[in-house]
């Protein structure tokens, strides 16, 4: 019997790393990348999955989740996206963020 092999619809291909489970070899090599940061000090630490409630007005939208949150040694964070494409989905809440949470809109050129 013919069996079909079900891939990713974005071709991803999952990755663990340290324990935890990426969506891409991507993210989780970025992952590493920022392990690598900490221990050289150039970063205090990073958090992966960072959840952001987006809403207005007593209104809760929707959840945003941010790949990573890092923690500068300024004690700024940034908020950074693994994409290998950006989604409709994704375009619309990365708007909801910055409209909500940024002083200014960011170029997207």
């Amino acid at each position: 019997m013919y069996q079909q092999k079900w891939q990713n619809k974005y071709r991803n291909i999952k990755q663990t790393y340290d324990g935890y489970n990426y969506d891409s070899k991507f993210e989780a090599s970025y992952a590493a990348e920022l392990d690598i940061r900490v221990r050289a000090k150039d970063i205090k630490s990073w958090e992966r999955q960072f959840k952001i409630a987006l809403g207005a007005n007593g209104f809760h939208f929707c959840n945003y989740y941010c790949d990573f949150r890092v923690l500068h040694n300024d004690k700024s964070y940034e908020l950074v996206e693994i994409k290998g494409m950006e989604t409709d989905v994704y375009k619309l809440k990365r708007k909801l963020l910055e409209a909500l949470w940024l002083p200014e809109p960011l170029d997207h050129t």
